[in-house]
């Protein structure tokens, strides 16, 4: 069930923190009866998050936890407000990937590293992560958020501890969302605010649904980059993007393979992917799009393109669209 964790470069490496960092929201659940788990999953699963910290403050937590990873497997699922070893044990017997608690209890940490379970615990200050790093952790819960310094104290903390990465929970929603997420520090937040309590507690999943969409399109920030048209040669090309130019007032700018006119219209100087063009779509997170797309909607990509650090740069999608080729490119 667990990948276990290994160092590497003196950091050390865990596939389920991996996985929530492509997922990118790590919705933080309180569920007060176990029937409730399984729509609450559909819920989730189907709005493009497969993954849930099922928090530790009801009696009904590990039922639940067991509930969803016997009906999907493929989602992660971990349990929260982790206090003790029992709590440890009575999570993992259920299923729980990985455990999450809301501060740093040494015994509880150890605990779960001699048992080779993956742990993110809950810290505030420079002497939590320092208790961290002496348990060889490289990921850390930074709780509560917005109570505690929100990302200016995140961002002052990562300074000098560089191998360090965070997992925001408490106060994060949609407003402040990708604010978070855009300091590379941070591998994924955590938040209740599309899975609020009152929902679920009035079996509302249909919206909870639809707020899981919600956040994970204002998380991927999904926009219209240009359109690119494929034309027969470089005389064609030179013509088609001069026109777009005249009409709409853009500057015409030629490249070594297409002419731009403004940022909008590309045209390719002889043709190229797609039956008429292409189609680049532009997002805050293109290994989090990738992802999303790959394994909630079932999209395959081509190989991406990658810059020198090894980050994609762009990536196409295998298939066409209305004779359009389709790439993602990174904001």
């Amino acid at each position: 069930m667990f990948v276990p964790q290994k160092r590497q470069k003196g950091v050390i490496m865990n596939a389920v923190l991996e996985q929530i960092s492509k997922i990118g929201i790590v919705p933080v659940v309180k569920i007060d009866r176990e029937e409730d788990a399984l729509p609450l999953a559909k819920a989730l699963c189907a709005g493009g998050l497969p993954c849930a910290e099922v928090t530790f403050r009801t009696s009904a937590a590990a039922g639940a936890i067991k509930i969803m990873t016997e009906n999907f497997p493929d989602m992660c699922v971990g349990a929260g407000t982790v206090l003790n070893a029992e709590q440890v044990d009575a999570a993992v017997a259920a299923g729980a990937k990985f455990i999450v608690s809301p501060g740093l209890n040494p015994k509880t940490v150890k605990y779960c590293i001699d048992k080779g379970v993956p742990i993110t615990p809950g810290t505030s200050s420079p002497s939590d992560i320092e208790q961290a790093i002496e348990f060889g952790l490289d990921v850390v819960k930074f709780f509560p958020a917005e109570q505690s310094g929100g990302l200016a104290k995140i961002k002052a903390m990562a300074a000098p501890y560089v191998n360090m990465k965070f997992m925001p929970t408490g106060g994060v929603n949609a407003k402040n969302l990708t604010s978070y997420l855009d300091f590379p520090k941070i591998i994924a937040c955590g938040g209740s605010w599309m899975v609020p309590g009152d929902l679920i507690n009035e079996g509302a999943w249909d919206k909870i649904e639809a707020l899981t969409r919600e956040a994970v399109q204002t998380m991927l920030g999904f926009e219209l980059a240009h359109i690119g048209i494929n034309a027969a040669n470089e005389e064609e090309a030179m013509k088609v993007a001069n026109r777009y130019a005249f009409l709409f007032g853009m500057p015409a700018k030629v490249g070594n393979s297409s002419i731009f006119a403004g940022t909008a219209v590309e045209v390719m100087k002889t043709p190229f992917k797609g039956t008429n063009g292409h189609i680049a779509i532009r997002t805050n997170y293109i290994e989090r799009a990738v992802n999303y797309m790959s394994t909630v909607l079932g999209v395959e990509f081509e190989e991406p393109k990658k810059d020198d650090k090894g980050k994609y740069k762009a990536i196409y999608l295998k298939e066409e669209v209305g004779g359009f080729a389709i790439h993602l490119m990174q904001k």
